[in-house]
């Protein structure tokens, strides 16, 4: 319908007052999606980085895990093309973040390492990640392998890093072979493993071969970066795939030969491995926060004690540690931007407080906040209004809902009624007089042939219409048990070959 692309095309450009005004007049709208890709508008808004029209669709009802043609999300789209404040406003909403593509097999982690948008990983993995010292002290020895922790690469944090798409390729595969240094470091410290090697299964291309490791596709992109930094987190220079290649053999296949001496040496042990700057421990505390409280509120009219970063929303969390207070939202942006790890005083993976640099490792919330939670969005499984030809006796009954239809000719109105259901059984409208259908002009299977029986009208309303055009509404016969399929066949049949009027 008109109204739907309307607000595609809204959602799509970000004008978020057009996309105000058409959900305030059918909020039904927000279900609406294009035909053949079947692109609703969060996706189009999550997709071009539309943060409050994406905000305004979840509010209205939409479905945050509605899935396209290719069987992606809004997040999945979202974390394509790096809109990380989309992605923050979906994960805040408890969007699903294990969706997989039907292509593929690929998650919005997979797509995220793949173009290298970092700050996206960090937000997948946000409630995965604990706002805790020993987290952060934890990734500090696994990295330097002062002790070994089997459970490390066992939890469900390194589950969720190393799960495979298509033929078991990861998302650290994914990053190592475009070259995406800052995704292949925080992987690797979240427990991507270097010892993950791709499977053949049939469906997918693979120019490297089965068996290949993510040194095997880093060494294929050519980044000597991404090279060195998987050979000092143990990745093999001698494992072979199933084509009998070395990283080395698939760097000179592919001309890497910049990559001669890195692949064919093994480096001198490092004192010490940097951890990446885009950790955040204080994210899964500030994100339960957000969720209980939201992070929006605090008026600048009636705060009397604003937010020293803003200075705008009332201070509703505060550090732990050097109690500086901040409103939810500047905290979570703090969380969210952070890429820096000069930080006084704060164990592995802690943000910088900007007022006196000391670690943050979590928030707490205020006592005096009030927790009002996210609005749990109420789901609807009707579907967009549809509507029914009507003469002017029904128009009367509900003149206030009434809209032109496509069904119908210019001067005849078309009444708004509520559906019940997917299925067309409670619908009922009136039959044209004096027409006989044929069941063929019906959509659906040759065994089942719907009935469309007379109606005999009121003798008033027929000298009502007499003036006007004989053709009126018609009604299913709720009395035929195999009457199951749709008149809009019908009254296209009817629309097309009727010379009355």
């Amino acid at each position: 319908m008109a109204s739907g692309e309307r607000l595609v095309s809204a959602a799509r450009d970000g004008d978020l007052q057009e996309a105000k005004a058409l959900l305030e007049c059918n909020p039904r709208l927000v279900r609406y999606s294009t035909f053949g890709v079947r692109n609703s508008p969060l996706h189009y808004s999550a997709a071009q980085g539309h943060h409050e029209v994406v905000s305004l669709l979840i509010e209205s009802g939409v479905d945050i895990n509605l899935r396209n043609y290719r069987g992606q999300t809004a997040l999945m789209q979202a974390c394509q093309h790096g809109h990380w404040e989309v992605v923050l406003i979906l994960i805040l909403f408890k969007a699903n973040i294990h969706r997989a593509d039907y292509l593929n097999g690929g998650t919005a982690l997979h797509l995220a390492s793949l173009n290298g948008h970092t700050r996206c990983i960090r937000l997948l993995l946000a409630d995965y990640i604990p706002s805790s010292p020993v987290f952060g002290k934890t990734l500090r020895k696994a990295v330097d392998k002062e002790e070994s922790n089997p459970d490390y690469y066992k939890n469900a944090l390194s589950q969720i890093i190393n799960s495979p798409a298509d033929g078991g390729v990861t998302a650290l595969h994914m990053a190592a072979l475009n070259g995406h240094i800052e995704s292949v470091q925080l992987l690797l410290d979240l427990g991507g493993s270097v010892s993950v090697v791709t499977v053949e299964d049939g469906t997918t291309i693979d120019l490297i071969g089965a068996g290949s490791t993510a040194l095997h596709y880093a060494a294929c992109g050519g980044s000597a970066q991404c090279c060195q930094i998987l050979i000092a987190r143990g990745a093999s220079l001698i494992a072979e795939n199933a084509n009998g290649w070395t990283p080395l053999m698939v760097a000179r296949s592919w001309h890497r030969n910049s990559l001669e001496e890195i692949l064919s040496t093994q480096p001198p042990s490092q004192s010490q491995i940097s951890l990446s700057p885009f950790l955040s421990l204080p994210l899964m505390s500030i994100v339960k926060i957000a969720r209980e409280s939201g992070w929006r509120n605090g008026d600048t009219l009636t705060c009397q004690d604003p937010c020293v970063v803003c200075l705008e929303r009332q201070c509703t969390v505060a550090a732990e540690g050097c109690d500086h207070e901040f409103c939810t939202r500047c905290a979570l942006y703090l969380c969210s931007t952070n890429c820096v790890t000069t930080v006084s005083n704060g164990p592995p993976g802690s943000i910088a407080c900007p007022l006196c640099r000391n670690g943050i490792v979590s928030f707490a919330m205020l006592p005096g906040t009030r927790p009002t939670k996210v609005r749990e969005i109420a789901r609807t499984s009707l579907s967009l209004t549809f509507c029914t030809c009507t003469s002017e006796a029904a128009l009367a009954a509900d003149s206030s809902s009434s809209l032109t239809t496509p069904f119908c000719k210019p001067e005849f109105r078309c009444a708004r009624i509520s559906p019940l259901g997917s299925s067309f059984r409670s619908l009922s409208c009136q039959r044209f007089p004096s027409m006989k259908l044929n069941s063929s002009f019906c959509m659906g299977a040759p065994d089942v042939s719907p009935s469309l029986i007379p109606c005999d009208l009121d003798r008033n309303l027929q000298s009502q219409l007499a003036t006007r055009c004989s053709r009126s509404s018609f009604r299913r016969s709720s009395s035929h048990s195999e009457g199951r399929r749709s008149w809009f066949s019908a009254l296209n049949q009817y629309v097309t070959t009727s010379s009355g009027c």
